[in-house]
């Protein structure tokens, strides 16, 4: 992507490695082929594309689905420390609602096309959680910020 981009081949190189680097990409494993890294080792490559881009969002769909748990948590601690870092705002597309909450700022609950609730991921309760998986309605939302 960053030649695509007109960043010169030995600089995209040496950015590559630095951002492989960052996501816990060893030299070791640059040399492989995608179809021969581990599912984890695949995203976390394809975060360090999307970095590479020097976009000010990361737009993530369903980004652990198919992790095992401890490789989940480790692509979602990258999330974090890749926001707080590069300043990069993260938008997910995420059904594992304990990884939301734990990891997320911000949560938005989507039933049907519609909002259920939208507020800090602290401020979600039980029953709005609930109202996403059973559609039960939920009489108030998070205040959005």
């Amino acid at each position: 992507p960053m030649e695509a981009n007109g960043v010169k081949q030995k600089e995209a190189k040496a950015k590559a490695k630095e951002l492989l680097t960052s996501v816990g990409i060893s030299e070791e494993q640059y040399q492989r082929y995608p179809a021969n890294l581990s599912g984890g080792e695949q995203q976390r490559v394809a975060i360090a594309r999307a970095l590479s881009s020097g976009a000010g969002i990361i737009l993530a769909d369903e980004p652990v689905a198919s992790l095992d748990p401890i490789t989940a948590k480790q692509v979602m601690e990258d999330f974090v420390r890749i926001n707080k870092e590069y300043n990069i705002s993260i938008l997910l597309n995420i059904h594992h609602v304990d990884l939301a909450l734990k990891y997320c700022d911000r949560v938005i609950g989507v039933r049907a096309g519609e909002i259920v609730f939208d507020g800090p991921a602290s401020t979600i309760t039980q029953e709005q959680i609930d109202a996403v998986y059973n559609g039960a309605k939920v009489p108030t939302m998070g205040d959005g910020e």
